[in-house]
């Protein structure tokens, strides 16, 4: 395998290399599907490649959050996705300490539980639908880039080698990554856990309260309905140092399920059981040249806390438009910078957040386990960690940088503000979204001295009596706001988040259904 990450090195160009797409997806997971979708809804050439030859009825990942949901929202996607699954409203961590969802200021105060499948079938159909070129049985072999554009040596199923070039390149492509490795991109970090077992089984009688959680000086265990008979059940014995390739004994199983619940629920007929070794890694770079990592590809860390997914997906919802921009004309180069400026804080978080959870599980010390549960017992009762502990875990609680002296609510997620109907318009906000440029959001009654708005922008009207302006991104983050009156002005689309780059996740406002400064909550994100 070959690799060349610098963007000025000459071209190797070949007589069989094949001009294929403006961008070049590798791994038709959730984060290449959801990015191949969004490219090709803004009218870009995009080839999705994927070294599977036919999709998984099989998942690991079960857990869509509100902010994910969000996401789909602005796509059309949630309502359906929704029925796939089932909406809890809290997330248990351990003893009595659980989080609780339902106070989130969304649409989808909760956390769905479904296999990820579904979200994949649900992204592909989308992205076919809007023009992707999706190829199975395709592997990635190397990699080259040059001042002009990225090539990609492919092997396809029948053994046929080709070169495939495009202006960009995105990594999608999962742990294993043969586009982050082509690069020669370091992954630091180490491994958390080592061989937790996975199994896809029918139960006899179920857990009571879904999800089920146990942890303890045996392990811990996490039983989760899929909703059509199916179980997840993921486990880990302390001291279980199998390899990955190891087959799963569903004795072993039951026998951690029996230690903690005092039951193993009747398992019966596994479809698929699986191990794996639980890694925290990141990147130090989600760019490199005209090559971009996401997802699994970028970070990985344990599965407390069912972020990683989530993570991905809005990566891709963060790099997607700044794509079609840059290519399209209407935003500079340096705006491809803010994806890694703005969602490499949000990685590193997720890393220390998912951490936490799972070394507060597990601690092995039986005097540390009783402080522990102690502060089970009075951390529930405190309002402000609760909510801070509920943005955190759901991705409400994201912002990116905001240039110094911008409004509080510059960076800042939007929620879904009512929008004054017009005709057969969208009536709130993340409908409007669905439209996938920015948005200028202007108060009621401006008044007929409002000047035109943004290139590319679709202008609706707030239906509250706030007198905050928003120019919101189609990822639907604030790029600017201004009060009225007095006179105000918004900078051309694309122009905020370039200004951004170059800072950390951060606490701050929010917006709120209002969206006033005046009404916006503050809260922190845990570190």
């Amino acid at each position: 395998m070959s690799a060349r990450a610098n963007p000025s090195a000459p071209s190797t160009r070949s007589a069989r290399t094949e001009p294929s797409a403006d961008v070049l997806v590798v791994g038709a997971g959730p984060t290449g599907l959801l990015l191949a979708g969004d490219l090709a809804a803004s009218g870009v050439n995009v080839v999705l490649l994927e070294r599977r030859s036919t999709e998984s009825n099989l998942t690991r990942a079960f857990a869509v959050h509100a902010r994910t949901l969000e996401v789909f929202d602005a796509r059309g996607l949630a309502e359906a996705l929704i029925a796939t699954g089932h909406l809890i409203d809290g997330v248990r961590l351990f003893g009595r300490m659980a989080i609780d969802l339902t106070r989130l200021e969304t649409r989808f105060p909760g956390v769905l539980m479904t296999p990820q499948y579904h979200v994949e079938r649900l992204l592909e159909e989308r992205a076919v639908a809007a023009g992707a070129d999706i190829r199975r049985g395709v592997r990635c072999t190397g990699l080259r880039q040059d001042a002009d554009g990225v090539e990609l040596d492919v092997e396809e199923a029948d053994g046929t080698a080709r070169t495939l070039r495009a202006r960009y390149a995105v990594g999608t492509d999962g742990v294993h990554s043969t586009v982050r490795r082509a690069l020669g991109m370091p992954f630091p970090g180490r491994a958390v856990l080592d061989s937790v077992m996975l199994a896809d089984v029918r139960l006899a009688a179920a857990p009571r309260e879904l999800p089920a959680f146990r942890g303890g000086a045996e392990g811990f265990a996490f039983v989760v309905p899929f909703g059509d008979g199916w179980f997840r059940i993921i486990a880990w014995r302390r001291g279980t140092r199998l390899p990955t390739d190891a087959p799963v004994d569903l004795e072993d199983l039951k026998g951690v399920t029996r230690a903690l619940f005092g039951t193993d629920f009747g398992v019966h007929d596994a479809r698929w059981t699986s191990r794996f070794h639980s890694d925290e890694r990141q990147v130090p770079r989600y760019r490199d040249g005209r090559v971009f990592l996401a997802g699994d590809a970028a970070h990985v860390h344990s599965p407390a806390g069912g972020l990683g997914m989530n993570a991905g997906i809005q990566d891709a919802a963060n790099l997607g438009w700044k794509l079609a921009a840059v290519l399209q004309g209407r935003a500079g180069e340096a705006l491809l910078d803010s994806y890694h400026d703005e969602r490499h804080p949000v990685g590193t978080q997720v890393l220390r957040v998912s951490g936490a959870i799972v070394r507060a599980v597990l601690f092995d010390s039986p005097l540390i386990r009783g402080v522990r549960d102690v502060a089970t017992r009075v951390l529930p009762f405190a309002p402000a960690v609760g909510r801070r502990m509920a943005r955190t875990v759901s991705g409400l609680a994201v912002a990116y940088p905001a240039p110094p002296g911008s409004h509080p609510l510059t960076g800042r997620r939007v929620p879904d503000l009512p929008l004054v109907e017009a005709g057969d318009g969208p009536t709130r906000l993340y409908e409007a979204l669905r439209a996938g440029t920015h948005l200028r959001v202007l108060p009621r009654d401006t008044g007929p001295d409002v000047p035109p708005a943004p290139p590319g922008a679709l202008t609706v009207t707030r239906a509250d009596a706030e007198r905050t302006a928003l120019l919101v991104r189609p990822d639907g983050y604030v790029e600017s706001a201004e009060e009225l009156p007095p006179s105000w002005s918004l900078p051309e689309a694309g122009t905020g988040a370039e200004a951004g780059a170059g800072g950390t996740v951060e606490a701050g406002e929010e917006p709120t259904a209002s969206a006033g400064p005046e009404a916006a909550e503050r809260n922190a994100v845990v570190a």
